[in-house]
């Protein structure tokens, strides 16, 4: 079990400073199809993210892994902010987390405020795709959740928090580019 390293404080100053995680699942007519993601609490992108017919430890631990391949974050520098949910308090879960040198974070049990990056990125996903139509089979699904994350939320999704830039404008206008020597 992790203490509340964040304190409801979801406003960075940089890039992979706090990333917030949480799990939804969606009813299909083949069965649930259950998605994790890392969001990075200060441009609001989704870095990692993992899909799946269970809610079992690998899924938030999958999410984890892409999201340490993708930004490579420094050692004990990244805060990892989740609920209290079976998944974030497994032994494979802080296993990997510690692996990777992220600092584990907690909220109070029972609390959306204590995660509410993660819980607003979800309502968005709930609008904007889940509640849009009916969605017959779990690869139906899985490959729609994919399609939104990649080709629309982080490339072209419009944030106010982000100034009305989409997650990955914002980073690329507010991330300063290292010279070659």
């Amino acid at each position: 079990m992790s203490d509340d390293l964040v304190n409801r404080a979801f406003d960075p100053e940089g890039p992979d400073r706090l990333w917030v995680m949480d799990v939804t699942e969606h009813r299909t007519g083949t069965g649930k199809v259950y998605l994790a993601v890392v969001v990075d609490a200060w441009s609001r992108m989704v870095v990692g993210w993992s899909i799946a017919d269970h809610m079992r430890a690998e899924l938030v631990a999958d999410a984890v892994q892409m999201a340490v391949w993708r930004r490579r974050p420094p050692k004990d520098q990244t805060m990892a902010h989740s609920d209290h949910g079976g998944a974030y308090t497994s032994w494979l879960f802080g296993t990997r987390l510690r692996n990777a040198g992220l600092l584990g974070s907690m909220g109070t049990v029972g609390d959306c405020f204590d995660n509410s990056v993660a819980e607003a990125f979800f309502s968005s996903l709930q609008r904007e795709l889940l509640d849009q139509h009916q969605w017959h089979t779990r690869e139906d699904l899985a490959l729609a959740m994919f399609d939104w994350i990649e080709t629309w939320y982080n490339p072209r999704r419009r944030h106010s928090y982000n100034s009305g830039y989409s997650p990955a404008d914002y980073e690329r206008l507010n991330t300063p580019v290292a010279h070659a020597a």
